[in-house]
């Protein structure tokens, strides 16, 4: 029985360690995937024991799979449902047993950085704008951003800017960049008078950033990033970490804690903004766009929450090469909804 990256979905496991000790490739025996690197799950057994190190053995607690999949997004594949992961961690740690028991994570995993963000979020917004007195442990944040760096081959080469057409003639290509640092407003991750470049993943992702409304017709300019960025990803974290190319179990109990920090820390890239509120509400993920630049990156991706695909703020516009500029007429504009919470 012969195991692969595919079967826990972990970006450790996959670029780095199943590498290392695979021997062989073909048909995973656990998930089906073929022409994969296989390696023995015993292989992966001293990766996995310090891992499960910080949990420990609770009567109303959780199986290890499932404290897996929520803590660090493992497991994913379709073909792994419960009775799969269970018996693939079994093989690994060769303890049939061990994979029935309940379990529960231990105090070290414990932070309060999510309560000190909140409190920073609020004083930045409502009381003091440049000398809070809230703080958050920024050394810490810095380690954890050199967690979500992407390797070159794991950001897209080809960006898309859009922008609604102002009358009848298209945007030139000059006209597609980022604007001019007297007229920059701010954004999600800049504050005004500081451009950054905004792209989307997709023509379609830009397109939906810039809320057109049906009727109106859409530029979209190409660009070409330096393959040499440094881009921290905030869509994911939980998916983008890996507890795995961590040799301290106490430094593993704090990454678990500190991963909905991350998240939160996405989320203010990603939250939707009415633009009568956006002067107040960018300024959280601005200050985290300006510390991101701070710790030397080039840029920060984050999930876009209108459409697929992903969005990139480029700190320093120049890093990218525009390519030509093609336009779309907007044909229809979706809406999804929810109930709204009641008050009573």
């Amino acid at each position: 029985m012969k195991c692969c990256a595919s079967c826990f979905d972990d970006r450790g496991l996959r670029k780095e360690i199943i590498p290392l000790h695979s021997k062989e490739t073909g048909g995973c025996s656990y998930c089906g995937t073929q022409n994969v690197n296989l390696v023995e799950p015993r292989a992966l057994a001293d990766y996995f024991e310090l891992v499960l190190g910080i949990y420990r053995p609770a009567k109303n607690g959780r199986l290890l799979v499932e404290w897996l999949k929520d803590d660090w997004a493992m497991f994913s594949h379709p073909a792994m449902d419960l009775a799969h992961c269970k018996e693939l961690l079994g093989d690994i740690l060769n303890d049939g047993e061990i994979v029935r028991a309940t379990f529960a994570p231990s105090e070290l995993s414990q932070t309060d950085r999510l309560v000190r963000w909140e409190k920073l979020r609020q004083e930045l917004m409502y009381e003091n704008r440049f000398f809070p007195q809230a703080q958050i442990d920024v050394e810490r944040l810095e380690v954890l951003l050199s967690l979500l760096i992407l390797d070159a081959d794991e950001i897209p080469v080809t960006w898309y800017r859009a922008r609604i057409q102002d009358g009848d003639a298209a945007y030139q290509i000059e006209q597609m960049g980022a604007p001019p640092k007297e007229v920059a407003p701010h954004g999600r991750a800049n504050p005004a008078g500081i451009p950054y470049l905004y792209l989307g993943s997709l023509d379609t992702t830009a397109i939906a950033e810039v809320r057109p409304y049906p009727g109106e017709v859409v530029c979209v300019a190409d660009f070409t990033i330096a393959n040499d960025l440094k881009i921290v990803d905030l869509r994911n974290p939980r998916k983008q970490v890996s507890p795995f190319l961590l040799s301290d179990e106490h430094e593993i109990a704090l990454l678990r804690g500190d991963i909905g920090f991350l998240e939160q820390l996405g989320n203010e890239l990603t939250r939707p903004i009415l633009p009568r509120g956006a002067a107040i509400g960018y300024i959280p993920s601005q200050y985290l766009g300006e510390f991101v630049k701070k710790c030397g990156y080039n840029g920060v991706i984050y999930r876009s929450s209108v459409s697929d695909g992903m969005n990139l703020a480029l700190f320093h516009p120049s890093r990218a090469t525009i390519g030509s500029v093609k336009r779309y007429s907007i044909i229809r504009v979706s809406v999804d909804v929810k109930d709204f919470p009641s008050k009573d």
